[in-house]
This record gives structure tokens, sequence and C-alpha cells, in this order.
């Protein structure tokens, strides 16, 4: 199994450190998690069928024709692999480790390629697949770019998939919209934006073709039903988002500012910094001294990639962890 940020229990298991003396920053979930609603109690006993109006939700919030509700867009970057014969494929790198993992363990022909050259690799491509924004690095491709390597892909039968999992602050860049067309796949997650990670809910939006085919290979009630009925609440409260937006692009501007004022030039998305670095292991030790868990990154790209801190205490502990790093590194 990969390893992943969140892993707070390893951290405090090897550092001895209790769980409550942690700041978790290793995941680029939003701190402030959409307050959760009471669920009915059917919501517990009946068997999870699909509800109907969490689609329409979906389908309205991602601006997507569409979808298929998913148990993490997790449990679609599992199974995607197995729905092509093999055939070749490109994933952008760095990137979300599973992606890779997962198309290389089904007999696709497996190549990790640097976004810089994502452009030249798609003639010589079956699949190609991005995050974008990309986790970890932040980085990002236009919605034009990327479109016309759908049109190219789609037109030998290929497969564009894009995962949009940190790209709900971002929405004039979502491809949701065209995936109407065949080819064309959008990943987008509940998980980040909305802070509930624990809920383990996804959206695929693709041609209803695939979206059956992904269907009839995931299985009935994949989706429980305290899930949906939390989902669907948060996913029509557009107020809550439209203050979380403004908030998160606050804070992500707070965090980048912060790291430039102790000298480290990050990159990101308004969830998460991304900072490439070749002392990214004494910088994680560092950090894990202190009671701050980032994430270390040692393989595709080194660095660390630091979340939000929660609350006012964090950023200061923050603050006076990266000072005390300058003092020992410069």
């Amino acid at each position: 199994m990969l390893e992943h940020g969140g892993n707070l229990r390893d951290a405090a298991r090897f550092h001895g450190r209790p769980l409550e003396q942690w700041i978790d920053l290793s995941t680029g979930i939003n701190p402030h998690w959409y307050p959760v609603p009471a669920t009915a109690p059917t919501a517990w006993h009946r068997l999870p069928e699909a509800d109907p109006a969490l689609l329409d939700a979906a389908c309205a919030y991602y601006g997507a024709p569409a979808m298929l509700p998913v148990a993490g867009t997790q449990a679609a970057i599992q199974a995607l692999p197995r729905l092509r014969a093999p055939g070749r494929v490109v994933v952008a790198a760095p990137s979300y480790a599973e992606h890779a993992h997962h198309w290389g363990q089904h007999g696709h022909q497996l190549r990790q390629v640097p976004y810089t050259e994502l452009n030249d690799a798609v003639d010589q491509c079956d699949v190609l697949v991005v995050c974008n924004p990309n986790n970890p690095t932040g980085a990002r491709i236009a919605p034009a770019q990327l479109l016309a390597w759908a049109e190219k892909l789609a037109a030998r039968g290929g497969w564009l998939v894009v995962d949009e999992a940190f790209g709900d602050t971002e929405d004039a860049n979502s491809l949701g919209a065209h995936t109407g067309q065949a080819g064309l796949i959008v990943l987008r997650s509940v998980g980040k934006f909305f802070g509930l990670a624990g809920l383990r809910l996804g959206f695929v939006a693709a041609h209803p073709a695939l979206l059956a085919e992904l269907a009839a290979m995931l299985g009935p009630w994949t989706v429980s039903g305290p899930a949906q009925q939390v989902a669907l609440a948060a996913l029509y409260d557009t107020g809550w988002q439209q203050a979380m937006r403004a908030r998160l692009q606050n804070e992500g501007d707070r965090l980048r500012r912060l790291l430039a004022s102790h000298c480290i030039a990050s990159a990101g998305c308004a969830l998460f910094q991304w900072w490439p670095e070749q002392q990214a292991d004494d910088f994680h030790r560092h950090m894990a001294e202190r009671g701050i868990w980032v994430r270390l990154f040692r393989h595709a790209a080194r660095g660390i990639r630091l979340g939000l801190p929660p609350d006012e205490r964090a950023w200061q502990h923050l603050a006076q962890a990266l000072t005390a790093w300058n003092k020992e590194n410069t």
C-alpha cells in the first residue's frame, strides 16, 4: 500500500507524541469542514439506493451533464484501468501516486512524464492521466490545452482522465461541462473542499455509456446512505460554499506569504503549498520534532507539501517552527 498524508497515528507512534499534541498539515484537506447535518434514521437502516436528488445536486454543483457517485475518487482510480484492454498509458509526474500505481498493475504499458513534456507524449499513448490542479505541486494546465488533448485521444478511442480533486476553488478551469463527449473522464472529490474525507464520497463525470460500465464494475450500494444525505446538503449549500471559497483563498495566500517570509518559495493552490527542497527530510524531521506533521515526498519529486493550519494557535506554532528552521539553516 502506498504512503499518503493523514497518517498521523504513524507519526504519533514513531515520535512518541500523543495524537492530540499534533498539528496535521499533511493532507491538503480543508481544516474547516462542512457542518454535517443530522441524518434520517432510515439512512442507517435501508440499503443505500442511489438517490436521484444527489445526482441532480452533483451535476449542478460540478457543471457536468452526467455523473456517477463513488466511494471516494480512489474507487474510480482503482477501477478505471480494468475497463480498458492493456495499452499505452501516460501519467503526469509528479502527481497523486495512486494513478500510476493502479494503471501499472493491470497490464498497461505505463510511462510517467513531466508536465512540461505532456504535449509531446499525447501522440504516443492511449490514455493520459493528469491532476489539475496538480497534487502535490499545484501546477495547472489550461482547459483549452486539455480539451485539445482529449480530442486527439478520443479520435483513436483513447481517454483523457483529469483528476480535479482540488478544483473546487477554481471552477473556471473545470472540464466537467465537456464530459458528455466520449473519452473525457473527470474525477471530483467531496473530501477536499468540504473537509469531509471520512465521508468517502466522490463523483465521476464522463459519457453515460462509460459511467454505466463503471457502475456495473463497482456494483450496488457503493455510497452509504448517511454519505448521500450529508453530501446532498453540502452540494446545495451555496452560501457556505461561497464563504468558504473566499476564506480558503485568503488562507492559501496567507500560507504562501508566511513561507515566503521565511525564505521558502512555494507554489500550490488554495488548500496547500508545495516546496521543492533538497533538504526535505531534514525539514520534515524538524517540523515533526515540534508536533507539526507535513507531507514529505522523496521519489518522483523531492519536496514538502503543507496544508492549511486549522486555527490561529496552529498558525502561530507553524510560524515559530519556520523561524527556528531559518535560524538553523542560514
